[in-house]
């Protein structure tokens, strides 16, 4: 089968998720795959889409830790687990197999809004050259990963991937191209997991690489942009021994602070 013929939306491959022989399962085409496995912003989405099915009434999602243990690919499975739901948070864990085995397992942690005394953010987004004065990198020598079709992402600030440049730190404008308000809070979660780490800036080819683990905090209950762009900040702060590790921001684009993220990335060369 042809990328073409199984290419299935974002919002479409999220509403398939049935309910059957007490986990939530749905099978995912090759257009979501990046080489071997599920990139894992659709894993990670769809095991918060697999926690919201089962457990209809939790508040807002303010954070997400997620470690991709192994590949996924085809049918998968995402078993949901209530740990504890309190007056206003509840922590909610996921498990995702497929045909490939264990997968992922992601822990989410829901809490209700209240009023606060004090309010400080301190995550300005940088200064950027609107999304349309900038571009689509292209790879010099390979194609993109399937799962790229579904997004439109442009290089804002920063060596482009795979440049050999001495700085891995680089913004993105990023915008979904085929997701749905239904499904903000697991757009965005995806969102985040679209542009390539930081580090791949700092090589001259391909090199492969993996995110282990991944930490996300949600910094606001409204999570959509004015325009659906949004911009990312990404930037490896240390690398050794095969690792990256890398803090990440999004802004929606009229500046709120979104997300805030942190990273582990193997890297294979």
């Amino acid at each position: 089968m042809s990328v073409e013929q199984a290419t299935t939306r974002f919002d479409s491959l999220l509403n398939r998720m049935a309910l059957e022989d007490g986990s939530y399962q749905v099978s995912v085409g090759p257009d979501w795959m990046q080489g071997r496995t599920l990139y894992g912003g659709i894993s990670a989405a769809l095991c918060l889409r697999a926690v919201r099915l089962a457990f209809p009434e939790l508040p807002p999602l303010r954070s997400a830790l997620i470690a991709f243990a192994g590949p996924s690919a085809g049918d998968v499975h995402i078993r949901p687990t209530m740990l504890r739901q309190g007056k206003s948070a509840a922590f909610v864990t996921a498990d995702l197999t497929s045909e490939a085995g264990f997968g992922v397992h992601a822990t989410f942690c829901f809490g209700a809004s209240r009023v606060s005394a004090k309010r400080q953010v301190l995550l300005e987004m940088p200064s950027l050259p609107t999304p349309d004065d900038v571009f689509r990198p292209k790879p010099k020598d390979r194609v993109l990963p399937h799962f790229t079709d579904h997004f439109d992402m442009r290089v804002a600030k920063g060596a482009l991937p795979i440049s050999g440049a001495t700085d891995a730190d680089i913004c993105w404008w990023l915008k979904a191209l085929d997701s749905h308000e239904d499904f903000a809070e697991a757009t965005l979660l995806a969102l985040a997991d679209a542009p390539p780490p930081a580090a791949l800036s700092l090589f001259d080819s391909f090199t492969p690489l993996s995110t282990m683990t991944w930490m996300v905090d949600f910094l606001s209950d409204d999570t959509t942009s004015p325009d659906g762009w949004y911009a990312a900040n990404l930037k490896s702060e240390a690398i050794a021994d095969g690792y990256s590790a890398q803090n990440s921001y999004l802004w929606a684009s009229d500046g709120k602070p979104l997300l805030a993220c942190r990273q582990t990335v193997a890297l294979f060369g």
